[in-house]
Formats: C-alpha cells, structure tokens, sequence
C-alpha cells in the first residue's frame, strides 16, 4: 500500500515503508545486501552523485532496504524523515555532532541514560561543550537552566530508569523561546504511546534496540526530525560521519516494528498488572509507573501518553542487599540490560546502566541504590508475579 497517511496507528506500523518487490512480487521488504549500485550510463551516475537523480549509488549513503525503515519510523513519528543508525548511541551521537559547536551548551535531564551523558561530559567536553543536567520533569528547571550558548535542550520521557515524566509542550517552547531545539529521547514510550514532535519536539531519537526492535537480537538507533531544513543538516552528518545501519541489521527491525502494537499491547498490560501487585507488596517501599494514580505525574501522563509503557522501577526494603537478592533470585525474569523484548528483564541501574554517572549525581537524580527496574515482556502476568513474589520472599 502506496498511501498510509489515512490508516489508523495500528495499520500504518504494518504498511508503512512496505512495498511489494516490483521484480518478484516479494512480500516482505528484500534485504538489498550491497555495497554499490550499477548505473546504466556515466550520465546517470553523475546525476546520482550531483542529486538530480534520487537513486541509490553506495550503501552508506543510502539503500532500499534501510529506507524502507526509516520511511516507517518517520511515519510512524510524524517526521519529514528518519535516519537509520547502527546502534542507538551511534543516533545520539549524530544529534550531538550535527547540532553542537564549540562553546554549545546543553540543557539534559539529570537521568538522561548513562552514555548519552557521558560523551557529553567526557568527549564533548574537550572540544568546549558544557552541559547542565537538570530535573526535567518540573518545565521551571529547564528555563533556570537556559543560557545564552544554549543549543539543545535533550530530554528523556518518560526518564530511565526513574520514570519520571517531561511536559515535552512546555519544555518545547522555553527551548524555542531560548533560540534552541528540543530533542525528545522517546524509546521508552514509542511512536505508539506518545508522539515529541506533535508536542513541540524537533528531533525524536530511539534506541531501536528496544521495543520497535523488540527481540534482543539487533541493536540499531534512530533518528527523526520535523523540519526538512534539520534533517538535511542531520543527514549530511549522519552519512558522512558514517553511523549508517547495515541493510540485514534494518531488514531485522522492520521485521520486528510490525508486531510492536501486539507487543507492547501485552507487556503494558503485564506492566500496570506487575505495578499494582508490587505497590501492594509489603517488602516494597514504593513503586514507580506512569499510569499508577500514585504516580507524581499521573495527569500529565494521561494528558501527554496513550498509555504507561512496558517498564516499572521500584524500590526493595532493605536497600541494595535486598535488592540483589531480589535480582539474583527471579526464576523467570532474566536478569539483564537493556528493554523492550518479548522477555522481561530486571536490572540495577546504580551498578548497571547508570554506572558511569557519579554516585553524587546519581543519588541528585534519584537513581538510588535500592532502585530495581523491571523491563516487562510478553508472558503471562500471573507467572510473572508469581515469580517476584517468591524472590521477594527471599529478600
């Protein structure tokens, strides 16, 4: 189908990007497993390379099977296009390097992922980029935070592993009003869930890895910006620093985007059923998930999301030493990194995710020792509380 922009959500994460192999009749996207492409005369290689044809002429600047997910993904988000990269980081690091000069300064959310803050304040930083990282989820921070070198406001929403929550509007317009962009890192909630660029956002990025991938078996990032003019300067950096994605590894992921609105459909009814059970748990002092009324941010979660997403953090009585019992007592869940496939992972990002962040700065983020976060997959709920509730017992 040729035309997706009148389809509903659920349709258009299937038929978005997808064409039919004019050659074979192949249903499914080839993987185009090329470095090069034949031009039929000098002429229409000329015209390639000096833009006049849109043709493809060489893989890191452009592929069948790679565009065809990234027209899925800029679809799915709202953008005027998305830029495929080779892993989420690889995304992050094209924002950076397109957006920040010397002397740029960056407004972050204080739990912004540990490597997305890191090569800020580490490798950035040698070439004069500062950045303040702030609790984004009070919009007042963020406008104390803005200075006249600010360029980017870059925040995660809902944050991991705190799941707290940005007002992306409000945020968006102190970034405008500041002359800066704001770029929403979205991978938690995905295009389901919540759309950045519809509330203000001018880049979207997502760990692809995650949920739109949604296997464990591909790493892979994503980039996608609202107006042509920044996604032409995103993409002239993208494809010439080189972070592009491999034809196999994009065919695996438009494989996976597919069956996310039945994947996500099932692991956050798991989410808010596994929340619910642990907020009820005796030997839990407190539990974060966006739809849960307890939740600081519940209406703005309601106003902003279409739902709460697949991940719960929460905290063990006991501290750490309870929660690594916890962790190294779960039958089911798999204790791992990373998020957003069929199976549920459990993780501690004090020693884990976050560890490269500063213990000071951790604790100022409320990434605190006794936090568990729990990434929550497709099984069935009651084995998964079940499971939680025999290594609660132990802890």
């Amino acid at each position: 189908m040729s035309d997706v922009k009148n389809l509903r959500l659920a349709s258009r994460i299937i038929h978005a990007g997808q064409r039919t192999c004019p050659l074979t009749g192949a249903v499914a996207t080839p993987i185009y497993q090329t470095s090069t492409f034949a031009f039929k005369d000098t002429d229409e290689g000329a015209a390639r390379f000096g833009g006049t044809d849109p043709g493809y002429k060489y893989t890191r600047l452009g592929n069948p099977t790679v565009a065809a997910l990234e027209e899925c993904i800029a679809d799915l988000e709202g953008g005027c296009g998305a830029l495929a990269a080779s892993t989420g980081m690889a995304a992050v690091h094209t924002v950076y390097f397109s957006l920040l000069g010397a002397g740029a300064h960056v407004v972050g959310t204080d739990a912004l992922y540990g490597a997305s803050r890191m090569i800020l304040e580490k490798e950035y930083s040698r070439f004069g980029v500062t950045g303040s990282f702030v609790d984004t989820s009070d919009a007042g921070n963020v406008e104390k935070a803005m200075r006249p070198e600010t360029k980017l406001v870059f925040v995660e929403s809902p944050a991991n592993p705190t799941l707290k929550l940005c007002d992306i509007a409000a945020i968006a317009e102190i970034a405008h009003r500041h002359g800066a962009l704001l770029a929403v890192d979205n991978t938690f909630a995905t295009p389901l869930l919540q759309r950045p660029l519809e509330l203000g956002a001018d880049v979207v990025l997502h760990s692809m890895t995650k949920f739109l991938n949604g296997h464990s078996d591909v790493v892979a990032g994503v980039v996608v910006a609202k107006d042509p003019v920044l996604f032409a300067r995103l993409r002239s950096v993208h494809v010439n620093v080189g972070p592009t994605m491999d034809p196999h590894q994009a065919w695996l992921v438009f494989r996976g985007v597919k069956t996310l609105g039945l994947r996500l459909e099932k692991a956050q009814a798991n989410a808010l059923e596994v929340a619910r059970f642990l907020e009820a748990h005796p030997k839990v002092s407190w539990v974060r998930y966006p739809f849960l009324p307890s939740h600081p941010q519940h209406d703005l979660a309601r106003r902003q999301m279409s739902g709460g997403g697949a991940i719960v953090s929460f905290g063990v009585k006991g501290g750490l030493d309870a929660g690594r019992t916890l962790m190294n007592s779960v039958k089911l869940a798999t204790l791992a990194v990373s998020l957003g496939g069929v199976e549920t992972l459990i993780e501690h990002p004090a020693s884990m995710t976050h560890a490269s962040v500063p213990r000071a700065e951790r604790e100022k983020a409320e990434i605190t020792d006794d936090l568990v976060r729990i990434a929550l997959g497709c099984e069935d709920a009651l084995d998964l509380c079940e499971d939680l509730e025999q290594a609660l017992a132990k802890a």
